[in-house]
Order: C-alpha cells, then structure tokens, then sequence
C-alpha cells in the first residue's frame, strides 16, 4: 500500500512536521499537487492522525515528572474502565497506559513541585477506584523520547 514515495513523505514530515507542502513536495521530489494528493490519502488511511503543539511543561513551571505503577482489583469487571475514566479527570495526567501482567496500568504525570506532587497524590491519585497497589517512581532524567517510525 505505501511505497518509496510516501516513505520521502513520511520521513520528511517527522524531520519537520510544520514544513509547507510546497517545501515537502521539493523535499520529496513531487511537484505540489502529487504531494497533496498523497498527503490526503496517508490521512483518508489513518496513517496520518493530525499535527499537535508539542509544549515543554517544564518551561511552563512543572519540574516533577512521576510514573505510577498500579495494580487493580480485577475481582470487579469494571475496575480497568471506572479507574480510567476517573483518571482520565485529573488534568495533571498525561499518560495512561494499561498493561498484561502484574501491573495493569501506569499514569505518567506532571506536578509543579513536590509539595503540588504530594496534594496530587494525597487528594487524586490515592482516591482512584479500585487500587490494590501503587509504586511511584520519580523521573529523574530522559535519556530518549522519539515517536518517530523507522520508515
């Protein structure tokens, strides 16, 4: 379904994703109505989702990154959906994974300082339903964060 072409396309968009069609197309060796035209079809295919603003939290005042581990109550048939969705409230979260194994879930979140960490732990965090267990690891640095795919 993809070839060399929406590979050059690909490529280029992760290197610079607010590159102009016109400079993609260069970029690409197309002229501006190809490369138009493919952009479309990679978003019709669902391989293009959309653009976003990437924002340094850390410039704008949060400087405590935690990951929490946590273990639900899987006697409940709901816990995995009502953890989530009460979750899914508190702004301070970022990430949401779910897991097979032990862990089930990890929220990846952001607080200002320890103090503003301690309050999201002790008010949010803690009255998540269905808890059985939490391990809070503190970030202390990122070695490599990279979302782009090997094309």
């Amino acid at each position: 379904m993809f070839d060399d072409t929406d590979r050059r396309i690909l490529r280029q968009l992760q290197e610079d994703p607010s590159i102009s069609t016109a400079l993609l197309a260069e970029r690409a060796r197309l002229n501006p109505a190809t490369c138009w035209r493919r952009l479309e079809k990679l978003r019709e295919a669902g391989v293009l989702k959309g653009s976003r603003a990437v924002i340094d939290w850390r410039v704008l005042g949060y400087a405590v990154e935690v990951s929490l581990r946590i273990t639900l109550d899987k006697t409940n048939p709901r816990a995995f959906d009502e953890f989530a969705a009460e979750a899914r409230k508190i702004p301070e979260v970022l990430e949401i994974q779910t897991f097979l194994g032990q862990v089930d879930v990890r929220l990846g979140l952001i607080a200002r300082d320890m103090p503003h960490y301690q309050t999201l732990y002790r008010e949010r965090i803690l009255t998540l339903p269905h808890i059985t267990d939490l391990e809070a690891l503190m970030h202390i640095a990122r070695i490599k964060t990279d979302e782009t795919v090997p094309l």
